[in-house]
């Protein structure tokens, strides 16, 4: 099963923070502006002020709890879900998307208010069940669980399941 359009916005949005590399593409309202034209949330590069940034952080941190492993946060999902209650949504009969952003907010607030509908359409559809947080404290990239079972754990075996594995191993062996 491969993601909808929705679970790929929510995962990009959510890996504009690469703890791994230790960039952020949200980390200035000018880096915002430039994300929202890249990722075509926007079509010119809008205004962003330092507490549309702040929002698109907020948000974006909530996500991310969201989607972690360990025992969430509540307080970094309240944070979140504040943002949230002053996005405004239409319901739309449209096939594509029943929730829109009303087409009269501002650029920034219209492509936060559609980050927004495409996580509502996660949640809703149930694919929030496969948009996972690797756990290395190192990554924390989210990605998309394809596994028959919902299993996966890590973002790559290969590299962050491995330096688990290899530093458990040394643990027991100091142990």
């Amino acid at each position: 099963m491969d993601p909808s359009p929705h679970a790929e916005w929510v995962i990009s949005f959510a890996n504009t923070l690469d703890v791994e590399d230790g960039t952020d593409a949200l980390s200035e309202p000018s880096h915002v502006a430039r994300w929202l034209v890249t990722t075509g949330l926007t079509t010119r590069t809008p205004r962003v002020t330092g507490a549309d940034r702040d929002r698109y952080l907020r948000l974006r941190s909530g996500v991310r709890e969201l989607f972690g492993t360990e025992e969430q946060r509540s307080h970094v999902l309240a944070d979140a879900d504040s943002v949230l209650r002053d996005v405004p949504l239409l319901v739309s009969l449209t096939p594509d998307s029943v929730l829109q952003p009303d087409p009269e907010l501002p650029a920034t607030s219209r492509a936060l208010a559609t980050i927004a509908s495409a996580l509502a359409s996660v949640l809703i559809t149930g694919e929030v069940a496969r948009v996972k947080r690797c756990p290395a404290e190192d990554c924390g990239w989210v990605f998309w669980d394809s596994t028959k079972n919902r299993s996966r754990r890590w973002c790559s075996m290969q590299v962050c399941g491995n330096r688990d594995k290899a530093r458990s191993f040394a643990a027991r062996k100091r142990g």
